[in-house]
């Protein structure tokens, strides 16, 4: 058998009723079947139900099912990582769906811009699940994984992020440095919503030199889930992003003062009756006016994780 230029993997959670269709949008790319290989890994903590959904894809020569027994995102795309034979490998969420040319538009930036390029991501349209809150700003959408940078293929700029759900790198480099923090990334059902499991990797890959691109014609379309988009959710969020960069970086403590007096700055400009706590829970219309709660909440976790001992 020759060997495989690109991988599609896939790493699932208890998914099945989205995972298929993200399989078969893999399974439908404009490659030929030698050229590319699919590595789907369940994560789901019914092994034997995970074998059985399994079962229907053994009959693609270029599919390996794997049922992976510890649990993390993280662990489960090192495990597609050590287990694929291509030298790129792009990863995609398990309610996601790529366009039929997305591998061919990995393949062809690692090609033209050559060996120096590690990591390249790209376009995420999502799939609203429910119409799109009035309340969620322009700015908010990467939290939901909405990625159009616009343009063409270049290399990725200062302000400009990848996120996950449709992400590639060149799979040397990944094994080489130790592929995903273990430590970061989600882990089973959204108890918990720890992240910058892939800015982490991407640090690590480009600090020697090595490029990051954005590549918008390497395109995916992924479902927002309802249940992502409540107020209450994106409030969770964002602490929990405050959580994942404190992990990710020690000098977050160096800011945490300063973090806390923009929090209480929110709060001393609300109405009288929302100049406590209880304004940073209270439902807001306005998406700027929401936008300013959300990173306030995410001031005020710096700040508690800091474990400030009086405000200034």
């Amino acid at each position: 058998m020759t060997t495989p230029r690109i991988a599609a993997a896939i790493c699932t959670y208890n998914r099945y009723d989205l995972l298929g269709e993200a399989i078969e949008s893999c399974l439908k790319q404009d490659l030929d079947p030698s050229e590319f290989e699919i590595i789907v890994v369940d994560n789901s903590p019914d092994h034997a139900a995970a074998e059985s959904f399994g079962q229907a894809y053994r009959e693609h020569a270029n599919l390996t099912y794997l049922v992976e027994r510890t649990p993390g995102l993280s662990n489960a795309r090192n495990v597609a990582a050590r287990n694929s034979s291509a030298p790129i490998i792009a990863y995609l969420d398990d309610d996601a769906i790529a366009r039929p040319g997305w591998l061919r538009a990995y393949l062809a930036v690692y090609d033209s811009f050559g060996p120096a390029v590690n990591v390249a991501g790209g376009r995420i349209n999502p799939i609203w699940d429910v119409p799109r809150p009035s309340w969620l700003s322009d700015r908010d959408l990467g939290y939901v994984s909405v990625v159009d940078w616009g343009g063409s293929a270049r290399i990725l700029k200062e302000h400009e992020w990848l996120a996950g759900a449709n992400i590639s790198f060149r799979r040397a480099a990944l094994l080489e440095i130790g592929g995903f923090d273990t430590g970061l990334g989600r882990k089973g059902p959204e108890l918990h919503l720890l992240s910058n499991e892939e800015s982490e990797v991407i640090e690590r890959l480009t600090e020697n030199g090595g490029l990051a691109l954005y590549v918008p014609q390497a395109e995916v379309d992924h479902l927002v889930d309802r249940r992502r988009l409540t107020q209450e959710w994106f409030r969770r969020r964002a602490a929990w992003q405050a959580v994942s960069d404190w992990v990710a970086d020690p000098a977050m403590a160096d800011r945490a003062e300063g973090a806390l007096n923009k929090a209480l700055d929110y709060l001393l400009r609300q109405p009288p009756r929302y100049r406590s706590i209880s304004g940073l829970y209270r439902e807001i219309d306005d998406p700027e006016a929401f936008r300013e709660q959300v990173y306030a909440i995410y001031n005020f976790t710096i700040a508690t994780l800091a474990g400030l001992k009086s405000v200034p």
